[in-house]
């Protein structure tokens, strides 16, 4: 069994990205899985001032907020999963503003598998490329991380789409239920 924590980076409850992000769980805890999603949005979390109050304080950032909680799940987690809408060719502010605030303790986020699931409305691969870029510096910083998958969700805008798309909910379950 293996602590899976997926962060939901879309603003938009029962978007297409937290959707997948749904059915990856139930493949997960059908694995046997100990399964967690947080919506990214529902927690108050300031972005990073580069301050490096951190730094010098033992890893404690200036804002006390609720990244601490999320920060030590991180930590805790076998198994990260990685959510986002693609906006302007990137991930959302929201998760962006999470990975920022993980220098507090990078170094003590190590030895992960990861997975991520972008959605887009556009249809074209090539859209997701500098999210995936982003997405894989994030992954470089992390000592013993190994890449496990990638879901592109292309062409699906509307909340909610990602429904009418059988192929995508299949793959979100089938990525989870591969968490071993």
């Amino acid at each position: 069994m293996k602590k899976v924590l997926i962060l939901s980076g879309s603003p938009r409850k029962g978007g297409n990205s937290d959707i997948l992000c749904d059915e990856f769980y139930k493949g997960a805890v059908k694995s046997g899985n100990a399964v967690e999603k947080i919506r990214v949005c529902e927690k108050k979390i300031s972005p990073c001032l580069g301050c490096y109050h951190c730094k010098d304080n033992g890893g404690k950032c200036v804002f006390q907020d609720d990244m601490a909680e999320v920060l030590q799940k991180i930590i805790d987690a076998d198994v990260l999963v990685l959510a986002t809408p693609v906006y302007f060719y990137s991930m959302c502010a929201q998760l962006k503003t999470v990975i920022d605030r993980t220098v507090a303790r990078w170094t003590e986020i190590a030895n992960k598998d990861l997975y991520y699931i972008l959605t887009s409305a556009e249809d074209e691969r090539d859209t997701m490329d500098s999210t995936i870029a982003s997405l894989h510096g994030f992954a470089m910083c992390i000592d013993g991380y190994d890449e496990k998958g990638i879901l592109y969700g292309r062409g699906v805008s509307e909340k909610g789409e990602v429904k009418d798309c059988p192929d995508l909910m299949r793959i979100a379950r089938e990525m989870g239920e591969s968490v071993k």
